[in-house]
């Protein structure tokens, strides 16, 4: 059988699951005295996991990176020279492959409340981007439109799942309603949902604001994950 492709680079295009699919011995972990069920559980799925073996492999802040790189080899949004705002960008994989696609000549913007280690290419604020002061702080640091905003954020769950995904929804619309403001007209919204009745509402404004709206389940998304993205592209420039 011959060997999986790979790519130069932290993150080439042409990246696919085909890539990370090649068979490895699994990794059974025992559970220990002071290591309950379930963090046995999460530690033995993170070293069976080959996009996280990959990640570490090619130097990347996190598995998440290949969502991006993958919704990024389907529609192009990262474009030589862009401005990118990556909303929740903690612990950087996504602005990561961000500033590796658009280069020298763009900007990358990475917003988090929580401490962000630096990286090539990418401005760093510890933000809590819905503080009264948010706003103006990183249209400062922009210095211009947007051209893709970038969402991978989700709210601390607390086990209700009724509450977790309201909670997950209302910082979503939070990231969109940013996003709104600082994009330029034709720009892109990328962010994370979580699938349930109350994405209604936000997809209707997406739907409103934007030329095309679709939903995509990238391969490195875990299958028993409810996440799924929503691209949005051509911004209108928020009239009504």
């Amino acid at each position: 059988m011959s060997k999986p492709k790979t790519t130069k680079g932290t993150s080439g295009r042409g990246l696919s699951d085909r890539s990370l699919s090649g068979r490895q011995e699994k990794i059974r972990v025992k559970t220990a005295a002071k290591r309950s069920v379930s963090s046995a559980r999460w530690l033995e799925r993170q070293l069976n996991d080959p996009y996280v073996v990959e990640a570490q492999r090619r130097g990347l802040r996190s598995r998440a990176a290949f969502k991006l790189i993958e919704l990024d080899d389907k529609y192009r949004l990262l474009r030589k020279g862009a401005r990118v705002l990556d909303l929740g960008a903690a612990p950087g994989g996504w602005s990561q492959v961000a500033a590796e696609r658009v280069g020298p000549q763009g900007r990358v913007l990475a917003v988090d409340i929580l401490e962000m280690s630096p990286l090539p290419g990418v401005q760093v604020m510890q933000q809590d981007f819905m503080a009264e002061d948010a706003p103006a702080k990183i249209r400062a640091a922009l210095n211009g439109p947007a051209d893709l905003v970038l969402s991978d954020m989700a709210a601390p769950t607390i086990g209700h799942s009724r509450t977790d995904h309201l909670r997950i929804m209302a910082l979503a619309e939070a990231a969109y309603q940013f996003a709104s403001e600082v994009l330029a007209p034709g720009g892109t919204f990328l962010c994370k949902l979580f699938q349930g009745g109350a994405t209604k509402d936000l997809l209707d404004l997406l739907k409103r604001d934007f030329e095309q709206v679709r939903h995509v389940k990238p391969p490195a998304s875990r299958a028993d994950s409810a996440e799924i993205y929503v691209v949005a592209t051509g911004f209108r420039g928020g009239k009504k």
